[in-house]
């Protein structure tokens, strides 16, 4: 018995130490690693962010993790929700935003992504029909609101001069919304799956979701127009946080409780505010600082409800 407890902790460590190591890979990412991709058409970066782990995943991956001919048509149909919510919309969403702000602010870019336990719960009561405890408006009101002071402080929005500040926040708000829904939709019909299947044709089915976009925008010849940095930059994405951080974080998920999940997740922001001050000199206001804190306590007890 004892040695089934010790077992069980040692588990609930590691699992706790995945997790952190793969926020801070995300918070790594959102201030550092995608915004050097800046030079390049947003289409054509989240194709080839998904495009290379997807062919990585390809070689790599046993058979078995890729024979998918089981699969029926409503689990094809959430997988593709999944893949054109949370990969192709909101990992536009996102990188559109973290392009458009210039390498400014991209600490409350990456921050507002974290509203998105309220899009996700506010969606299961309407696909899955799950019932909102009365607290949730509470504590989605709180949360939202503390977004609107970390975006503005105690100014009024303005467009004048800021238009791509503004515009980055409500696309991050659409990554939020974007990567709630693929919240839900995974957890409509992706159960039976294991992890490293739905992983691998999330990433594949991203991938031709974005061709034609590219196609049709005509960015193709990016291809051969982006620089070796860029190179650099999507391949160290695509083995860390990426994929990477992605297996990790499900990998300590099965070992942790979700309450403890939720604590761990924390990383990313924090990460993110420590990302941005040493590597661009970034520092929120105190306005900002408290409106961060009570958004994260917010979001804490939007995920302690357990109801997406």
């Amino acid at each position: 018995m004892e040695k089934s407890n010790e077992n069980t902790i040692r588990q609930g460590v590691w699992g706790a130490i995945a997790i952190s190591f793969a926020a801070v890979l995300w918070g790594l990412d959102g201030i550092v690693l995608t915004p050097r991709l800046y030079n390049l058409d947003v289409g054509f970066v989240v194709m080839v962010l998904h495009l290379i782990p997807f062919l990585l995943m390809t070689l790599f991956l046993p058979y078995k993790y890729r024979n998918f001919k089981v699969l029926r048509r409503s689990e094809w149909v959430s997988l593709f929700l999944v893949a054109l919510a949370g990969g192709a919309i909101g990992t536009m969403a996102i990188v559109k935003a973290l392009f458009l702000v210039n390498f400014q602010k991209l600490t409350i870019v990456v921050l507002l992504q974290k509203l998105q336990p309220v899009f996700a719960i506010a969606l299961a009561t309407l696909i899955l029909r799950e019932k909102l405890k009365p607290v949730f408006y509470f504590w989605a009101f709180i949360a939202i609101m503390a977004g609107y002071f970390l975006t503005f402080g105690w100014n009024l929005p303005h467009v004048e001069g800021g238009k791509n500040y503004v515009l980055a926040s409500l696309y991050s708000l659409l990554a939020a919304f974007a990567f709630g829904s693929s919240t839900v939709f995974s957890k409509k019909a992706l159960g039976a799956l294991s992890f490293p299947l739905a992983t691998y044709l999330r990433y594949g089915l991203t991938t031709f979701i974005m061709l034609p976009v590219v196609l049709l925008s005509g960015k193709m010849g990016q291809f051969f127009e982006a620089t070796p940095f860029n190179w650099f930059i999507f391949l160290v994405i695509s083995l860390t946080t990426g994929s990477g951080a992605i297996f990790l974080y499900y990998f300590g998920l099965k070992r942790v409780k979700a309450s403890v999940s939720t604590i761990c997740e924390l990383f990313f922001p924090l990460s993110a505010i420590l990302f941005d001050y040493l590597f661009n000199g970034a520092v929120l206001t105190t306005i900002q600082w408290v409106s961060a804190s009570v958004m994260f306590f917010s979001i804490i007890n939007l995920n302690r409800m357990k109801s997406y």
